[in-house]
């Protein structure tokens, strides 16, 4: 199970840093428009929450330990909040349907609240990998007869 842990913590990563790679595609094309950031859309409301919820899942599976499952639960109230943030930032504009200062303002917090989402999975990701990783053996006790040299 740890092992599983790892593998859907790396895919969360890849799909939060795959996250970026859609907004630049959104943003830089020309002519934009709603459809301009699909893939952006679809990976942030389809992919990462069920990536989410499954490294959740694994990490209680995998026995991690309290303060790992909280940290691996954190990314989904992220998630939640990045909704939340993308919505307002959309509804702030003014009667013609034009961005406001408030609504780019808005918007801004939703990349950094992206950015702090990535911060934890890759924390998530360390401690995961350290979980997994070889157990550390004792060291065997030596025993010394009297009278042999040691």
């Amino acid at each position: 199970m740890r092992k599983a842990f790892v593998v859907a913590n790396s895919l969360l990563l890849v799909a939060f840093a795959l996250q970026f790679v859609f907004a630049a595609v959104g943003a830089f094309t020309k002519p934009g428009g709603d459809g301009a950031y699909a893939l952006h859309s679809v990976n942030g409301m389809a992919i990462i929450p069920v990536l989410t919820l499954l490294t959740i899942l694994l990490a209680v599976l995998a026995k991690a330990p309290g303060r790992l499952v909280g940290l691996t639960v954190l990314p989904l109230g992220l998630v939640v909040l990045q909704a939340l943030i993308a919505m307002l930032a959309n509804a702030a504009t003014d009667a013609s349907g034009t961005s406001t200062p408030f609504g780019l303002t808005i918007a801004g917090l939703h990349a950094v609240n992206g950015i702090i989402a990535v911060h934890v999975v890759v924390a998530v990701n360390q401690a995961a990998r350290k979980l997994a990783g070889p157990a550390t053996a004792e060291p065997a006790p030596v025993a010394v007869r009297e009278g042999e040299p040691a």
